[in-house]
């Protein structure tokens, strides 16, 4: 082990690189960053801790995903290959080498500050030495950086491993073999995005925004793309001597498996690993900082697990989509990762479970509802009214998460839900087209009560529960748009009454369940009721009640679940008496 040191960028600054096309969206970082505290170290790839979380997130996440089929394992002229073998044979002595530069191609060996960590005599598959009798070893020094690094620049990690007695310099003809040496490298900055939007009191046109984030948003607009550094870096060296066949080997492991082009046999297997390397402890790179604080450790890593890691870096073949379609966030799945670090294992089982048992029964009740309102003849002791407020509600949700760039999935998702609440308006009102057209153009539509629902009573009940509802909700619409207004910032107007009526529909929603209510309570009979879809919606209903309580959750959803609750089990009373 090697005292800390400090890495300096020999040769002046690098012309700045251009913004990474792939960056990840990430919260809001903060300006400056304090390295006089110990940096903070995530958990190694060979400790045991890490084994049932990675193995859990590689089940769940291989049910979604499919690779290409193999190659063909044959040569030029339909000659089958031959198995290769790996250069490196089991506990051959390998010295270690890494270098820190701004260029993505090194050839700088003669620059001693370029030079990170040098660890001589590591064994090959050597599980058991090391400072924890583990196989690892760790360095730790301060990276100082140029201004082109602070002014978004990229930066490079490459390590070189060599047997013993040689040099990663091809330029040492005396000391340097191909076959004897394997590096790898990879830009070790992370560009991130962070999202402005620029909202004020709409009376008095004032915000509580940054002062310099709003002339940064001028400057970079909506969207600026800030490079960020991780102080922790873990190098794995797969323990592994399979007799792979090129073109053979199955993805995503193909990615990182290096044959030789004159020998035909394969390199040592180099794997970056920042698996547990989590969103909250990345920091802005800017002006502010001079030097930069690296932990990199190296672990030897079995195959099988190392298979699990490669598996979770893979990008998803629906990435087709984009990565903000269907990939999680990276705060997503840092919540995932920390779930699965801290919570109990016997929970976390039954967390699974239920979530599995929760899909269920979400599928059952969309499908019940669908059948129910299609076999639907009569609409006696139905409120036609509540599923109009229901069309009401989901066009406010759509059109609020179109306002806030909300993931495409969930838009689809909730697209898909207008367009069954707006065919339920035909199996409970006869919609038709009459001859006049809209502005000349648009057919127009004419809506009339069903027979079975006007010459019931419930119509009556209906307009009825709908009058007491007014009086209750208009004044409360109004007293939540007058706080809003005041005490809250928008974008717009637009997005101020959209903003309003979300949050409204969000708080007060439930409300709209009790003209049914009313009507059964007038009617004394439950019996027109979907008590299947209601059965299958209440048990989801009650696993959101233990993921709320389980899980860190906003209260506003605790108590919305809580009153989802209340209404179910009056509808139950009402079934009993």
């Amino acid at each position: 082990m090697h005292p800390p040191q400090r890495v300096t960028f020999p040769g002046g600054s690098v012309p700045s690189r251009p913004a990474f096309p792939g960056a990840e969206e990430g919260k809001d970082p903060p300006r400056s960053v304090n390295l006089v505290s110990p940096v903070p170290k995530t958990p190694r790839t060979p400790g045991p801790p890490e084994l049932p979380p990675i193995f859990i997130i590689w089940a769940i996440s291989s049910w979604f995903r499919r690779g290409p089929a193999p190659q063909e394992q044959s040569g030029a002229g339909g000659t089958p290959r031959a198995p290769s073998r790996n250069l490196f044979p089991k506990d051959t002595l390998m010295d270690l080498y890494v270098y820190i530069s701004e260029h993505e191609h090194f050839t700088e060996f003669n620059v001693s500050s370029a030079l990170f960590w040098q660890q001589r005599d590591l064994v090959y598959g050597d599980w058991t030495s090391g400072a924890n009798a583990d196989g690892c070893y760790e360095h730790y020094g301060e990276v100082d950086i140029s201004q082109s690094v602070q002014q978004n620049g990229s930066i490079y990690v490459h390590v070189y491993f060599t047997k013993s007695g040689f040099h990663p310099d091809p330029r040492q003809k005396n000391l340097y073999r191909r076959l004897a040496t394997v590096h790898t490298s990879r830009m070790i900055n992370k560009y991130k995005r962070r999202r402005f939007q620029k909202t004020k009191n709409l009376l008095t046109g004032e915000t509580e925004a940054d002062p310099e984030m709003i002339k940064r948003a001028e400057d970079y607009g909506p969207v600026e793309v800030i490079s960020h550094w991780h102080p922790n870096l873990t190098i794995n060296m797969v323990d592994d001597h399979t007799p792979w066949v090129k073109g053979s080997v199955p993805p995503p492991l193909d990615q990182y498996v290096k044959f030789d082009a004159v020998s035909g046999d394969y390199y040592p297997i180099l794997y970056f690993n920042d698996y547990w390397n989590l969103q909250k402890d990345y920091f802005p790179i800017n002006e502010t900082l001079q030097r930069l604080p690296f932990r990199l450790s190296f672990c030897p890593l079995s195959l099988w697990r190392w298979q699990l890691y490669a598996a979770q870096s893979t990008k998803s073949p629906w990435n087709f989509l984009g990565e903000d379609l269907y990939e999680q966030s990276d705060e997503e799945q840092d919540s995932v990762k920390v779930a699965l670090l801290e919570t109990n294992p016997y929970l976390l089982a039954l967390t699974i479970v239920v979530s599995i048992v929760h899909s269920v029964f979400e599928f059952l009740a969309f499908k019940n509802d669908i059948q129910f309102w299609n076999s639907r003849q009569s609409l006696e002791g139905l409120s036609v009214r509540s599923v109009f407020f229901g069309v009401f509600q989901s066009l406010v949700v759509l059109l609020y998460i179109l306002d806030n760039e909300t993931n495409f999935v969930v838009q689809v998702s909730v697209f898909i839900g207008l367009l069954i609440d707006l065919w339920k308006i035909t199996k409970v009102m006869d919609v038709r087209v009459s001859g006049n057209k809209v502005a000349g153009v648009f057919p127009r539509l004419t809506f009339t009560d069903k027979s079975t629902y006007i010459e019931s009573s419930t119509k009556v009940y209906d307009d009825m529960a709908f009058r007491y509802l007014s009086w209750i909700l208009f004044p409360l619409l109004g007293c939540y748009a007058v706080y809003s207004l005041l005490y809250l910032e928008h974008k717009g107007w637009y997005s101020w009454v959209l903003s309003m009526l979300y949050g409204f529909l969000l708080t007060f929603g439930f409300i709209t369940m009790t003209p049914q209510l009313f009507i059964n309570y007038k009617l004394k009979s439950v019996a027109h009721l979907p008590w299947r879809m209601l059965t299958y919606k209440a048990l989801n209903t009650f696993i959101d009640d233990l993921f709320a309580f389980v899980i860190k959750m906003p209260m506003m959803y605790r108590i919305g679940c809580l009153r989802d609750d209340v209404v179910f089990f009056i509808y139950l009373y009402q079934r009993w008496i």
